[in-house]
């Protein structure tokens, strides 16, 4: 009878440990919607990604992707949200190149940018637009020229302190050996109204947010910010073509999830995503807003996000950045 006893409990647990490795593999996701946290303002870079993602995540996961804007602190306040949420797999982060920037700039941190997040893979790369107000500067020589005859009398606008756009800017003014004041604002779309007015004298807009408004010819683009030209504006320069060497800029966004979500589903979250960014008619719509698909393997995307980390570092130093 004891060892009766004794084989029903290791059978018991033997099924126990089946079913727990099962439920860790295959009960993600259940019924419950993913939320897909974009610290940023709706229509920015980051936002349109995220909204293009989260319409095919849903239906190849078999349940409810939606995207929340939380906005505010250069991405902080949203990237804060999703390291303090609980690892199941229904709150991840959809975030820029600005991520890494943050530690460097922000003492404060209510988390750890490296310890705090699981890198579930890059989304898209997104040339950022060196746009103006039309009729301001011809060009890029013109604009440096006009900026180096009158030091600090101009400005540049940004999505927020610490954020890709700003970055692209600063590598640029650094570059370009330019002085000019820096005027964050909340967003992406509220920069590009500033431009519009001709209150904000130039701006690295990302090329999904920008192109509509530049084709109606609201925005003058002057250059890409990015190694090479882009298919969406053949026509236009890379910073370093227009006459600024060492002024390109890598503006991608990615996908994060806190730091404890289980392996099994960060692994099928990139196999789903990799699946959607490799189609071709999503490879289509990115290619008119000027992106491109930018995947990786979780332990690849660890690996560049810690490279891109230590640049950023570089950069803030370079610039002087600083976040009272």
């Amino acid at each position: 009878m004891q060892r009766f006893h004794r084989r029903q409990l290791l059978i018991t647990a033997m099924l126990a440990a089946t079913c727990a490795g099962a439920q860790a593999q295959g009960d993600w996701p259940r019924a419950q919607p993913i939320r897909l946290i974009v610290p940023f303002t709706a229509g920015s870079g980051t936002d349109v990604v995220a909204r293009l993602v989260a319409e095919r995540l849903g239906p190849a996961l078999g349940t409810t992707v939606v995207v929340e804007n939380k906005p505010g602190a250069g991405g902080t306040l949203g990237a804060a949200q999703v390291a303090k949420a609980a690892p199941d797999g229904y709150t991840l982060l959809v975030h820029s190149a600005g991520h890494l920037v943050n530690p460097a700039i922000y003492s404060n941190l209510s988390y750890d940018t490296l310890k705090d997040f699981a890198g579930v893979t890059p989304l898209a790369s997104l040339p950022n637009m060196l746009v103006v107000p039309p009729g301001r500067f011809a060009d890029v020589k013109d604009l440096v020229a006009q900026a180096k005859a009158k030091p600090g009398g101009f400005n540049y606008g940004s999505a927020g302190n610490g954020s890709a756009t700003h970055m692209n800017a600063e590598v640029f003014r650094l570059a370009a050996g330019i002085q000019a004041q820096h005027v964050p604002f909340r967003g992406t779309p509220e920069a590009m109204t500033e431009v519009m007015g001709g209150r904000v004298d130039w701006f690295f807009a990302p090329m999904v947010s920008a192109a509509p408004l530049v084709k109606d010819g609201k925005l003058k683009a002057l250059a890409v910010g990015t190694a090479r030209r882009s298919g969406a504006f053949p026509e236009l320069p890379t910073t370093v073509e227009a006459g600024v060497p060492d002024s390109s800029y890598l503006f991608w966004v990615g996908l994060f999830a806190p730091a404890k979500m289980p392996k099994p589903a960060v692994e099928r979250l990139n196999e789903e995503i990799r699946k959607i960014m490799a189609a071709p008619d999503l490879r289509e719509r990115l290619d008119k807003l000027g992106a491109e698909p930018f995947t990786m393997a979780p332990a690849q995307f660890d690996q560049f996000i810690a490279g891109e980390t230590a640049k950023a570092q570089q950069v803030v130093k370079a610039a002087g950045i600083k976040v009272d």
